[in-house]
This record gives C-alpha cells, sequence and structure tokens, in this order.
C-alpha cells in the first residue's frame, strides 16, 4: 500500500507545477474565469466517514442511493463498496487482480477501479484499469452478485469517469491517458471512441477525467488543462468543444446541482478545494484542507447534501467521505 501512494506522489510531482500546482496560461485554452474566489458563505460540512488507508481504501468515485447509501470505488484495494448512512462500509466485490500486479496500469502504475454509476433496480457499472488486456474494462456487478466485464477497453489507457445517457442507453467514459470520451452500449460489447479532440489531452499527467451527460451534451473535465469543458450532443454525435470554464487547477470529478446545467460543484485535487461553478464560468470556493479534504476525487448531489470522496493520494493520511449543505440557490 505505502509503494503504491509514493508511486502515485512521485507520478505527481513529475507532472511538474503545471499539473496540481498551477496551470500554465500558455497551455490553457482562452480563458472565460479568473482564479476561484473565496466563498462568501461557506457551507456546513462534516467527516461523515474515515476510511482505512493500510487495507487501499482510497475512494475514486461515488454514485448515491435513494436512502442515501453511497456506493463507492476503493482504487488502490480494486474493490467496490457499500457505505450506509449510518457510517458502515461493507465491500460488495473486488476485481481481478492482473499477473503483474498492475506495474503496466499506465502512467499511476497500479490497477485501481475508478467510475462508478448506479441503476434504478440496483446494479452497479464499474470501470477498471489494470494495465492488462485481459481485465482492463466496463464492469456490471448485479445485487448479489460477483462483477462481469461486458466491454473491454485498451490497456495502453487509464478508463477514469463514467456517465449514463439513459435515453440513449448507452454509457460514456473518459480515459484521461488517450485523451477520449467513448461510448458502449448499456448492454456492453463493442466501444466506439467517441470524442478524441484536443481539449481532452493530457499535457503531463492526466487530461479527460470526470464526464456527465446534462441538457443536450456530454460534459468533462481535463485535469491537466484545469478545465470544463461542454461538447453538445448532435444526433448522437459530438459537436465542437465549448471550454465552459479554466482555471480550475487540478479539477477531478464534478456534479450538476439542480435542474439543468447552470451550476456545477467540482473536486480540485490536487489544491484540496471543492469549488461551485457557474453559468459564466465563475468559481467559488466551498471547502478546503480545514474542512477535512485530502485530495478530494469525486462529487455526488443528493437534494441540497452533496457527498465528497477524500483519497489521501499525496496526502496519506485520511481517507474520507465528507457530508456538507449546498449555500442558498
Amino acid at each position: 500500500m505505502r509503494t503504491r501512494m509514493m508511486t502515485l506522489a512521485v507520478a505527481l510531482a513529475a507532472a511538474g507545477t503545471g499539473v496540481l500546482a498551477a496551470v500554465s496560461p500558455s497551455a490553457a485554452p482562452a480563458a472565460t474565469v479568473g482564479p476561484v474566489r473565496p466563498s462568501a458563505s461557506p457551507v456546513s460540512s462534516r467527516i461523515a466517514v474515515h476510511f482505512d488507508l493500510a487495507k487501499g481504501q482510497m475512494p475514486e468515485n461515488v454514485a448515491v442511493g435513494p436512502d442515501g447509501t453511497a456506493y463507492v470505488t476503493f482504487a488502490a484495494s480494486r474493490q467496490v463498496a457499500a457505505v450506509t448512512p449510518s457510517g458502515a462500509t461493507r465491500i460488495l466485490a473486488t476485481l481481478p487482480a492482473p499477473a503483474d500486479g498492475g506495474v503496466n496500469t499506465p502512467v499511476l502504475r497500479f490497477a485501481l477501479t475508478t467510475g462508478i454509476i448506479r441503476m434504478t433496480d440496483g446494479t452497479l457499472y464499474v470501470l477498471y484499469a489494470s494495465g492488462d488486456a485481459a481485465s482492463t474494462g466496463l464492469y456490471r456487478l448485479r445485487p448479489g452478485g460477483a462483477p462481469h466485464r461486458i466491454a473491454a477497453l485498451p490497456a495502453d489507457g487509464l478508463p477514469n469517469g463514467l456517465a449514463f445517457d439513459a435515453a440513449a442507453k448507452r454509457f460514456y467514459l473518459t480515459d484521461s491517458v488517450l485523451g477520449t470520451i467513448s461510448t458502449v452500449a448499456l448492454d456492453g460489447g463493442r466501444v466506439e471512441v467517441w470524442s478524441s479532440a484536443p481539449e481532452l489531452a493530457a499535457t503531463g499527467f492526466l487530461g479527460a477525467n470526470g464526464v456527465k451527460v446534462r441538457a443536450g451534451a456530454v460534459w468533462a473535465t481535463n485535469l491537466d488543462q484545469g478545465t470544463l469543458l461542454r461538447i453538445p450532443l448532435r444526433h448522437g454525435r459530438p459537436g465542437p468543444v465549448r471550454v465552459a470554464a479554466t482555471g480550475l487547477v487540478g479539477i477531478d470529478d464534478f456534479a450538476f446541482v439542480g435542474a439543468g446545467d447552470r451550476r456545477v460543484v467540482a473536486t480540485l485535487n490536487g489544491p484540496n478545494t471543492v469549488v461551485s461553478i457557474d453559468a459564466a464560468g465563475r468559481s467559488r470556493t466551498l471547502m478546503t484542507a480545514a474542512d477535512g479534504l485530502q485530495n478530494p476525487t469525486s462529487v455526488a448531489v443528493r437534494g441540497r447534501t452533496f457527498y465528497v470522496l477524500s483519497a489521501a493520494y499525496t496526502t496519506g493520511v485520511d481517507p474520507n467521505l465528507a457530508l456538507a449543505t449546498l449555500p442558498g440557490r
């Protein structure tokens, strides 16, 4: 476990100040927003669950059930877990370990579970990056069942964010190494690269990261470039990429608040912050390390409560789940 964390810390450092410390203005798209501004009305928050770092419980992504249960992927342990509102954690599945232990996983050098989606019937869909062609892919996990790979993904990539378009019955997923968004049907099978626009590319460490389908578009973040992107859905094909916001250093996952696409909450991994982003691309800090954040990786919104996962990838202290109440809209 310690070796994995050291490997990731070295990778983050090797990515240079352009990844999690700052974004070079010359490397970023035309700015639509200035630096993140402090919040005038910080959220009310608490740490709800502390995870076990020694067991590899570094939470990477989250989906919330109707009863408030958080379904999370634990990256370093290759596991999927359910965290109840009372804070009890139950391991639902462990993805198969590659024969080499995951050292061939691009950039990170360890096998990890990443994106997760929960369907209304309780079925979970999970992404797994192992550097191994026999196991990297999209998995389905039915309640009480075992994980089953339904779509193979490139072993030389790093599948990361996962979104579902209910109307089209298709998944969209990002690859942070290959700089792509791909799509696959609900039942799995053939995976197609949907977009490989330059705005998705990595520029030193990891590119396309979080992804959502909302209001006739596919939205994605780019960690290296510090951007939030909107790509219109035009009869299933991608339209021109629009940079919705910039200056979001180390942006990882995000979630929409309320109906439509006018407000976003996002995690900034390296800076240990959570921000809100309005329709004009203006950002405001909601949470910081003072609220217990340690490399926040993902966020989910349920009503006025949002769930924030921290993986402690580089802090190496306290991976956790924080609950916070959104400020007035």
